[in-house]
């Protein structure tokens, strides 16, 4: 059972020796860091750390933060560590789950992310009624690749210009099919029953 140390900062020019130190003094065998957004979903040398730690040792942080942005996340993630036998202690939150208090603060946490994921399917859902009460479907259209809806807007202009034949306008912009443009236009805001009255 050994304590292993991880550090993270968000860009390269940040500075890890504060974390560093702080992890030192705490005894970690082995320090593990990452310099990467604490929002992006792959932190490559954390989960190293993941694969190296066994049952019973304990992964020291700085802070909780330094685990990633959303509480939902950092959830999941101690149920991970819980799963397989691994403690968690953070620094400047006093946290320690191995103990009975850092249980006690796992569980309200968890209480915390069930709040946050309600929240997030309320707003959710009341954004998708809004847009039905307008008129419009949530969602992008089905099979829209990022690339049609990026050339969306240009493609509505030349189509309103009424100038050039819907078989025209998809060698424009090299789209494959009728029904394709049909989803683009959609999606730009073209009033799709003028659209069905096909042009020549």
């Amino acid at each position: 059972m050994i304590k292993l140390g991880y550090a993270r900062v968000s860009t390269q020019e940040q500075n890890l020796d504060l974390q560093l130190d702080a992890l030192k003094k705490e005894g970690c065998k082995q320090v593990f860091t990452d310099k990467v957004s604490g929002v992006k979903a792959t932190k490559p040398n954390f989960e190293k750390l993941m694969e190296y730690a066994r049952p019973g040792d304990t992964i020291v942080i700085w802070k909780l933060d330094r685990l990633g942005r959303s509480t939902i996340k950092l959830i999941e993630l101690i149920e991970e560590l819980k799963n397989k036998g691994v403690n968690l202690k953070s620094l400047s939150e006093s946290i320690d789950t191995s103990t009975a208090t850092g249980n006690l603060f796992f569980q309200f946490m968890c209480v915390l992310a069930e709040h946050e994921r309600n929240i997030i399917r309320e707003r959710t859902k009341a954004g998708l009624e809004s847009a039905r009460a307008r008129g419009r479907s949530g969602g992008r259209p089905e099979g829209l690749s990022e690339r049609y809806r990026k050339i969306a807007p240009e493609v509505k202009e030349i189509y309103e210009k009424n100038n050039r034949s819907t078989d025209e306008i998809r060698e424009m912009f090299k789209i494959k099919s009728q029904p394709t443009l049909y989803k683009i236009l959609k999606y730009a805001g073209v009033d799709i029953k003028g659209f069905l009255k096909k042009r020549v």
